[in-house]
């Protein structure tokens, strides 16, 4: 039987009682630290982040039921369970007053303690579990990851085996819009720390001066406005847990050089805090940017990137997911059939090629709202051409008679061919293979040309199979 990931702290001055304890829960939890010296114990529990106290009441000098209340003022809301040779009725009800999870009279009962101790974790990861749900329940998003293409099926097998691995840092790059924090969600539903919280921040959505407090926390008096004793952060609230850093992109240099010490030791300060916090996270980073070429920019520091890129995963474009795109908005309006209490069957020949042929700059999420919006006002039971009229025709195959045209960004490069035996993927491969040609190899310079980035380059190279190795580009 496998030890459960929670850090059991025991402040009592008896040793035996200790020891005692010690063996008992340490065959059952992965950490038990034991300490006969309250003061020393408390000195060190900013470090243990302990998920659990067991804290006796009577311990020499000091009062167990003043340790307590001490620790909730100062912001710790890990469960309490006080334990004590004497049944006082009184003092029972002042320990629950004051947040103990429970009261153990002494001897213990082995037996009884286990149970309390499981039941105090159990309600404890739920009251946090609850506490995110209820800011995660205003983005209402599927939860499922849909998809059979090639792309998306090697995307959830890499996914698969990096889940496994819960220590692991992630790094998902793709275009805005793609599913990247639904893979990453992914990532943690699968994992060991599945039972542990799933906690996002989006970098580029915070103000920067704003960016510390959230991922770090604070203390009072840290800042103007800061009343709170305590106010943990993001990275606490993912204690035993993921910890998804959306746009990683964003963030400040100063704040790089932080991230990186949570990442090479998982410990950090509190915003206006004397002491180190210990963590125990997994780390998903995701971004829509090109981080090696704002590292060769000196936008991104070289160090914290090679320390995000250790399980490295891309997530396709819409566009490149073939039938996918279908499948996705027969499920979109079947999830808004339900919303709008409509009864919406499906799509018309016309609005079926259109939405296999346009561009969905915004991926997935464009796609989502374009269905939310169709369904809502469509007054039919299929969806036509013309309900789709407000789409912006920016970028799309149109194919006449004679030629094709394939329009790039906003068609500031396109390429006329043959209609005669023409698909997509050649006249993109044929694009790419001149292009190169013209740059003499030089992959920097060919996407400047086409007004794409490096990497999204390098992934149509090797999608496409373009032979690069040799003098000759094939």
């Amino acid at each position: 039987m496998s030890k459960q990931n929670y850090t059991i702290v025991v402040i009592e001055d008896d040793p035996l009682v200790n020891t005692t304890i010690r063996s008992i829960l340490s065959s059952k939890y992965s950490r038990v630290e034991t300490f006969t010296d309250p003061v020393r114990g408390l000195d060190e529990l900013h470090l243990l982040a302990p998920d659990l106290v067991l804290l006796d009441i009577f311990l020499g000098h000091a009062n167990g039921l003043d340790i307590l209340e001490q620790l909730r003022k100062q912001g710790y809301n890990m469960p309490v369970i006080m334990m004590t040779a004497f049944s006082d009725i009184k003092m029972a009800v002042r320990a629950m007053r004051l947040g103990a999870e429970d009261f153990i009279v002494k001897p213990l009962d082995l037996e009884q303690l286990e149970v309390s101790i499981e039941r105090s974790l159990k309600n404890f990861d739920l009251r946090r579990q609850v506490n995110l749900l209820s800011e995660q329940l205003k983005k209402e998003q599927p939860s499922e990851i849909l998809g059979n293409s090639p792309e998306m099926k090697k995307a959830l097998d890499l996914a698969k085996i990096i889940s496994g691995a819960d220590d692991t840092t992630v790094l998902i790059m793709g275009e805005t819009g793609t599913g990247k924090e639904l893979l990453a969600r992914y990532i943690h539903e699968n994992s060991p720390r599945a039972k542990g919280p799933f906690v996002t921040i989006n970098c580029g959505a915070i103000p920067r001066e704003l960016a510390e407090n959230e991922l770090f926390g604070y203390e009072r008096g840290a800042f103007t406005g800061a009343t709170e004793k305590i106010k943990p952060g993001k990275f606490e609230q993912a204690q035993h847990g993921t910890i998804m850093l959306d746009e990683i992109a964003e963030l400040s240099l100063e704040l790089q050089v932080k991230l990186l010490r949570v990442l090479q030791e998982r410990r950090f300060y509190r915003l206006g805090g004397a002491k180190e916090i210990s963590v125990d996270v997994r780390v998903i980073a995701s971004t829509n940017k090109d981080l090696e070429k704002l590292v060769e920019e000196e936008k991104f520091r070289e160090d914290l990137f090679y320390r995000l890129n250790v399980a490295r995963m891309h997530l396709p474009p819409l566009r490149d997911r073939g039938e996918d795109i279908m499948r996705l908005s027969t499920a979109f309006v079947t999830e808004f059939n339900k919303k709008f209490n409509k009864s919406i069957k499906g799509f018309t020949p016309d609005a079926v090629n259109l939405i296999r042929t346009y561009y969905w700059k915004g991926n997935v999420r464009e796609l989502r709202n374009v269905i939310e919006r169709v369904v809502l006002l469509e007054q039919h039971e299929i969806i036509s051409r013309e309900s789709l009229s407000f789409i912006k025709i920016n970028h799309t195959v149109t194919v006449s008679s004679n030629q094709a045209e394939i329009y790039l960004n906003d068609g500031e490069h396109f390429l006329k061919i043959a209609e005669n035996g023409v698909t997509m993927g050649n006249v993109l491969k044929d694009l790419l293979v001149q292009t190169l040609k013209i740059t003499g190899g030089n992959q920097i310079k060919a996407a400047k040309l086409l007004g794409i980035s490096r990497a999204k380059l390098r992934y149509r190279i090797e999608q496409l199979g373009i032979n690069i190795s040799g003098k000759e580009i094939k």
